[in-house]
């Protein structure tokens, strides 16, 4: 019988999501005049770099934290002979070419990441391999990937290069904070906002605060979390954050949907538009998302963060 995920919470992340891979990227980077006969990007020089570094582990990246706090829901057996409880699956989705692809799982059993599958592109676009994973989430440094990925209907984020890595505080605990409108929810509120202002927003949610939002792009992620926190290990949870701009009265239809959604966050944040990055370093998420870039780029001096480019604050180029 062919193995499948079935059940599995699945993130597909990107090798420089996972490991910081920056400085190797610069080679990448200088590479990329086009081949006038192939056509193909020049990344020989890059390939040589990983090759080189083979066995040279590479050191935890942005999302490092989020990817080992999420694999230790795997319980290994009691016995030999008994299957391990596979919870969650992590994949790496990668333009890399397949060489430096070893250097990638190297780094993973180098620091302890049993990871066991890998899709590797070789600069072509990866987000098409996202539907047959049935992947929960995707993490990735492209921005180009990640719009894609959304506008197929799958939760993804690029990641913030410059955020501080998650702290150690909370070891048996993976925390994720999201923002609300056009990540968890859709982005009917916020065209409000920035059509005609905080008081017609107001009213608008007032007026609607019985009537649930319609979905956003994470919230299967969340419907997956929440399943995944209701199994439970002896040994790991998760804990969730609602932080959002929203204030009273409009702190009312976002609580309203997540009952109608039958989910729980533990924390919620009706913050009215005070900066987030400080609240978010009180509750020092292992990864945090936001449709705004303005408030992820604030965000990351404090918490590993990722923009959502969903919704009317990420108009098309």
């Amino acid at each position: 019988m062919a193995a499948n995920l079935d059940g599995q919470l699945v993130v597909a992340i990107s090798s420089r999501a996972l490991f910081d891979f920056e400085e190797e990227n610069l080679v990448f980077e200088a590479g990329l005049d086009q081949d006038p006969v192939q056509g193909e990007k020049k990344d020989g020089a890059y390939m040589q770099l990983q090759l080189a570094r083979l066995d040279l582990p590479a050191r935890p990246g942005v999302a490092f934290s989020l990817v080992k706090k999420l694999l230790a829901f795997n319980e290994a057996p009691e016995s030999p002979d008994e299957p391990a409880s596979q919870r969650v699956e992590v994949v790496i989705l990668s333009r890399n070419d397949p060489v430096s692809g070893m250097r990638v799982f190297r780094s993973a059993d180098a620091n302890k990441l049993k990871l066991e599958r890998g899709v590797f592109t070789k600069g072509r676009a990866p987000y098409n391999y996202l539907r047959p994973l049935k992947a929960n989430l995707f993490l990735s440094a492209n921005p180009e990937d990640v719009r894609a990925a959304l506008d197929a209907g799958f939760a993804a984020a690029t990641v913030a290069m410059h955020s501080v890595h998650a702290k150690s505080t909370y070891p048996n605990e993976v925390r994720i904070a999201f923002d609300g409108d056009a990540v968890l929810f859709s982005d009917e509120a916020e065209r409000v906002f920035q059509a005609q202002g905080l008081s017609a927003f107001q009213q608008h949610e007032r007026d609607k605060a019985g009537q649930p939002l319609l979905a956003g792009p994470f919230k299967p992620l969340l419907q997956a979390l929440h399943r995944l926190q209701q199994a439970g290990t002896p040994h790991m949870r998760i804990r969730t954050a609602l932080v959002t701009a929203r204030s009273a009265p409009a702190h009312e239809r976002a609580i309203r949907t997540l009952m109608d959604w039958n989910i729980e966050v533990d924390e919620a944040m009706f913050l009215g538009g005070l900066a987030k990055g400080e609240f978010l370093r009180e509750f020092e998420p292992d990864f945090f998302f936001d449709d705004q870039s303005g408030h992820v780029h604030s965000a990351a001096q404090h918490v590993p963060s990722g923009h959502v480019a969903s919704g009317v604050s990420n108009p098309l180029p």
